[in-house]
């Protein structure tokens, strides 16, 4: 969460460009105020080239979510170097920073937003279960090199993983919802 996504800069594609349109769009509009309108005025092309990519509203997000993953996924080192109390402390601290910067948090209001739509949107809950299925496995990778290491003492990796991933995503929520 902590940096900003290298499509924003400079998007080589049609779809990172729309992704990067989404970005902005939700930064600013939240889920509720999203409209394709509203995505189209951060878009450099035109408004029709997004309805010949997404159906609707809906559509793009759910693919700008898929992409979202892809991007995390790809920042994150597959390699296990590294200590393991540091790569703890690293995913730790830039998923529960004392403070971000104000676009950041208006794209985890956002993103606590659209994580509400898969309480009654199946589309919705796969997505954010794929994003959270992601972010515990490589939780349970750093904890169980830790523990391999000696650094962290003998636990249950997944049950661990599992608490982590709870909490911050409770703290994600409380940020946006008014908790300190």
């Amino acid at each position: 969460m902590g940096e900003t996504p290298p499509f924003l800069a400079d998007p080589e594609s049609t779809r990172e460009s729309i992704m990067r349109a989404t970005y902005l769009a939700l930064c600013e509009h939240g889920y509720a105020g999203l409209t394709i309108q509203r995505i189209s005025e951060s878009f450099e092309k035109s408004k029709s080239l997004l309805y010949h990519h997404y159906d609707d509203k809906d559509e793009l997000l759910l693919a700008f979510l898929q992409f979202m993953l892809e991007e995390h996924e790809a920042s994150v080192p597959e390699t296990a170097d590294g200590d393991a109390v540091e790569r703890l402390d690293a995913v730790l601290d830039a998923m529960l920073a004392p403070s971000l910067a104000a676009e950041h948090e208006e794209f985890t209001a956002a993103m606590v937003e659209l994580r509400a739509q898969a309480a009654h949107d199946e589309r919705y809950r796969e997505q954010f279960a794929e994003h959270d299925r992601v972010f515990r496995d490589r939780l349970v990778d750093v904890i169980a090199d830790g523990i391999d290491a000696g650094a962290f003492r003998e636990v249950d990796p997944e049950s661990v993983a599992e608490f982590l991933s709870t909490v911050v995503a409770g703290a994600m929520t409380r940020r946006v919802t008014g908790g300190d």
